[in-house]
């Protein structure tokens, strides 16, 4: 079965840099789009990044843009989200998702969820 696992997160002081990994199997991920959602506490979930399955098109939110990459690599069946000059608003469970019929930031359009990991940024 198609399984989304991430990993990365951690504690990391303002201006820091951390790389997120989502390992997917069961699926080949040369054919699937990925998406980055996070959700803080008390917030609604939110679209971070999106890439589609030939990595032609990438999509950043607003509040990221600049800051943060997305990328994969198919031989390692991973998609990266490199996030870089990290603020205390990026605190949050941070996931990947795909599924999706269409590229969405829509959080309700995407099937298939990883467990999500924890993105602290803190002084």
């Amino acid at each position: 079965q198609l399984q989304l696992v991430e990993s990365g997160g951690g504690l990391v002081q303002p201006g820091g840099s951390l790389r997120l990994s989502c390992v997917v199997s069961g699926y080949n991920l040369d054919r699937l789009g990925i998406g980055w959602f996070r959700q803080a506490p008390g917030k609604e979930r939110e679209g971070v990044s999106l890439i589609n399955s030939d990595s032609s098109n990438t999509m950043y939110a607003a509040s990221v843009k600049g800051r943060f990459t997305i990328s994969r690599d198919n031989v390692k069946s991973t998609v990266y989200l490199q996030m870089d000059s990290l603020q205390l608003e990026d605190t949050a469970v941070y996931y990947c998702a795909t599924g999706a019929p269409r590229p969405s930031w829509n959080p309700d359009e995407w099937a298939i969820w990883g467990q999500g990991t924890q993105v602290t940024v803190s002084s």
